[in-house]
């Protein structure tokens, strides 16, 4: 049977115990009615989904590595923005809402741009299924987790400064994998990188205007030119 410990005042079931094989646990708990979370499986096959399907890669790139660099570099908007721009927004709530942004695509895949934009039904309806897949991805989780993690596959109004940092540091990842593949010899992203960059300065935001000045012309060079 399965073993039951009390923590604070939630029962943990013990899933995994001595001598057990995994497969064994699994086959044991699905018997006994346990009901298996499959939320962050879900999440961990976001490095099998391919970006820049439409297009001839160099290197190719996967949602989950995506997902990071896009943290990362919210993360430095709003760093920056709060350190030369009298900005007052928390980067580490920017880089954990940067990681989820893409989270939906473990149902969707990614589609490519082309597509997504093709018309504003395709786009609205394209829309509507991020909303379901993340409801989606919810619905793997506990319920008591839930409303943790809704805020982060779900954007909500008073975390819209946030993402409009993190709508921008993902056009900036983009541009930033138009200047590596160029940089490797690939014209295939030459008009990409043009209409990327023009969107970016659309933005219009001190801080991505910084970001680019600073930062993004250093993907252009080699592991020499970058010096140790």
């Amino acid at each position: 049977m399965t073993q039951v410990k009390q923590a604070g005042s939630v029962q943990v079931s013990t899933f995994w115990t001595p001598g057990d094989s995994l497969y064994g646990s699994v086959r044991r708990h699905l018997a006994e009615g346990f009901i298996l979370g499959h939320f962050f499986a879900y999440l961990s096959r976001m490095k099998l989904i391919t970006r820049w399907s439409l297009m001839q890669n160099i290197r190719s790139e996967n949602v989950q590595e995506h997902s990071l660099q896009v943290a990362i570099v919210a993360h430095a908007l709003a760093t920056i923005r709060n350190r030369y721009f009298s900005g007052d927004v928390n980067p580490e709530r920017v880089a954990l809402l940067a990681m989820f942004h893409d989270a939906s695509e473990v149902f969707t895949g990614d589609m490519p741009t082309p597509a997504k934009y093709f018309s504003p039904e395709i786009r609205d309806a394209y829309k509507r299924m991020e909303g379901e897949a993340c409801r989606k991805l919810l619905s793997f989780l506990p319920t008591d987790l839930r409303p943790d993690y809704a805020p982060l596959l779900i954007p909500q109004a008073e975390d819209d400064v946030l993402w409009e940092l993190i709508k921008a540091a993902d056009s900036i990842c983009a541009y930033l994998k138009c200047l590596e593949e160029i940089a490797a010899g690939n014209r295939e992203f030459n008009r990409a990188k043009v209409t990327i960059e023009d969107k970016i300065k659309s933005y219009r935001l001190a801080e991505v205007d910084y970001f680019m000045r600073q930062f993004a012309p250093s993907f252009s060079l080699t592991l020499d030119e970058l010096g140790i």
